[in-house]
């Protein structure tokens, strides 16, 4: 957030995406620390980080995925949508989730078989900013739950009693995906669109203020993780429309496949 106060510079990547200072920093802060927590037995892989080659990683049960800056584009812009995602994987699946908005302050985050939650206690937050080593023990992770919602946080929504909401790319619009709403919109009729940038699209779909948000055009695992565990943990799904089965991770190319995330299962959207 320092950075982003600041006329910062920005760098282009090989693919030609946008780089910023706030991304590498990022990405030392977050990696030293998951290295101290796990006492360096669980390995990392972020965006902004080296390479492992697969017949190295492929032999991992666990491991950290990280995105350090998730929408650089939409901090370049300075519109506030840029999220910070962790994820702990296990062989394939990610268990563990958490996606921070650093211009907002909100957390959102689940576990798997705990649930999903949304975490924006400004007392809370507080103390996490100014804490000391010795501090951070007295908060426990009983705290953080006591103060946070539950997500979806309205679980008695009548979703034929609603407008039916489709959330899509602020960045990263596509042909494909005006294809897919096109037959979607034949099939079940108009709907409402809203657009957002970075993992926060997950996160308006675990929370119920989206329903629906399909996915065409390359992402990476670490964009999808810790988005993905939120929203299967809070009664919805991530599937890939090759093959309608939840996104996997740790393969050879840690490209995905386009794909699709949605709240309620009951609506059958292949």
């Amino acid at each position: 957030m320092e950075i982003y106060q600041t006329d910062f510079a920005v760098e282009e990547k090989d693919d030609r995406s946008p780089l910023t200072l706030a991304d590498k920093r990022s990405h030392r802060i977050i990696c030293d620390h998951l290295k101290a927590i796990s006492d360096k037995t669980i390995p990392i892989i972020s965006e902004e980080g080296k390479d492992v080659l697969f017949n190295k990683r492929t032999a991992w049960e666990y491991f950290w995925l990280v995105d350090p800056l998730d929408g650089t584009k939409e901090f370049i812009k300075r519109n506030d949508e840029f999220t910070v995602n962790i994820a702990l994987v296990c062989r394939n699946r990610p268990v563990f989730g958490i996606i921070y908005i650093p211009a907002k302050e909100i957390y959102y985050f689940g576990a798997q078989g705990a649930g999903s939650y949304k975490f924006n206690d400004k007392k809370i937050i507080s103390r996490l900013r100014n804490r000391s080593v010795d501090q951070e023990k007295l908060l426990t992770p009983e705290d953080i739950l006591s103060c946070s919602s539950r997500l979806p946080l309205d679980k008695d929504v009548n979703v034929t009693a609603k407008k039916f909401t489709v959330i899509g790319s602020r960045s990263h619009a596509s042909q494909e995906t005006e294809i897919f709403l096109n037959a979607f919109r034949i099939k079940y009729g108009e709907f409402e669109r809203i657009s957002a940038g970075s993992s926060l699209k997950f996160c308006l779909v675990a929370e119920g203020r989206a329903d629906l948000y399909p996915r065409f055009g390359p992402t990476m695992e670490w964009d999808t993780a810790a988005g993905q565990v939120i929203v299967e943990q809070a009664g919805g799904r991530v599937v890939s429309i090759e093959d309608k089965l939840p996104l996997r991770y740790n393969k050879e190319s840690l490209v995905n496949p386009s794909f699709i995330v949605q709240l309620h299962k009951n609506l059958n959207i292949f």
